[in-house]
């Protein structure tokens, strides 16, 4: 028997850090676009992003403009919003967030994407099992990433930062894109149950009043992780399996 409430009829996956490494490079693009801007615009003395403390503080698994917005309020930088249309070269909340994804999309096309073995024989055993499958992630490259990883086939339907923005859903760690997983699988968040590995991000499964929150410990914080929301901890979903 899987290891899930008897209750769960439907699992809920974040992408990044659950079923691919795709967290890695979005932390290497994070750190790329920060520091070059910040020395842009507070000098070659400016304070760099640090990829253990920044990056699961203020970006991992949030909106990007929230990302922008946390992490340069962390280093006392305001910038004007700006617009979705916003370029790259623009010093706005949108453009900042511009700048980092055109970076992480050339740096997944270049490197191809890692994919958690362990993730994909759980996904295979609970679809066998008769559940229903939904990925739900903060990344506008989520179609992208899951088509570069053969993963798309695995899943029923997909919440991802498009569809956050066309349906005005709030970002995690609200609550609003996992629940909106749940409704398109037809179930219940007490039938559902959430997979997540980002601190900022796992309370949302009990916020959400969902069957069981997993806690995906890929940076060896699980008591961080029960802290912060988590029902039970793993390494990898394979420890889920019979």
């Amino acid at each position: 028997m899987i290891r899930l409430p008897s209750q769960v009829r439907a699992c809920l996956f974040d992408m990044d850090g659950v079923l691919t490494d795709t967290a890695s490079v979005h932390a290497e693009a994070w750190k790329q676009t920060f520091d070059a801007f910040l020395r842009e615009r507070q000098g070659e003395d400016a304070q760099p992003f640090d990829l253990k403390r920044d990056y699961g503080q203020y970006v991992d698994g949030k909106p990007r403009e929230d990302g922008v917005r946390d992490f340069l309020a962390s280093r006392d930088v305001e910038l004007p919003e700006g617009t979705p249309d916003d370029g790259p070269e623009q010093a706005t909340v949108y453009g900042v967030g511009k700048r980092k994804n055109d970076l992480v999309q050339r740096l997944i096309d270049e490197r191809g994407v890692d994919v958690y073995e362990g993730s994909v024989r759980f996904i295979d055993a609970v679809r066998a099992a008769g559940m229903k499958t939904a990925v739900v992630s903060s990344s506008a490259n989520t179609e992208r990433i899951l088509r570069s990883a053969g993963m798309s086939h695995l899943f029923d339907a997909r919440v991802d930062g498009v569809t956050i923005a066309k349906e005005g859903l709030k970002g995690k760690p609200a609550p609003d894109s996992f629940l909106r997983g749940a409704e398109l699988l037809h179930v219940g968040p007490d039938e559902a149950a959430v997979f997540e590995d980002a601190l900022a991000v796992v309370e949302a499964g009990r916020a959400g009043d969902f069957a069981i929150t997993v806690g995906v410990d890929r940076h060896g914080q699980p008591d961080a992780l029960r802290e912060h929301g988590a029902d039970v901890v793993v390494s990898d979903l394979s420890e889920l399996l019979p």
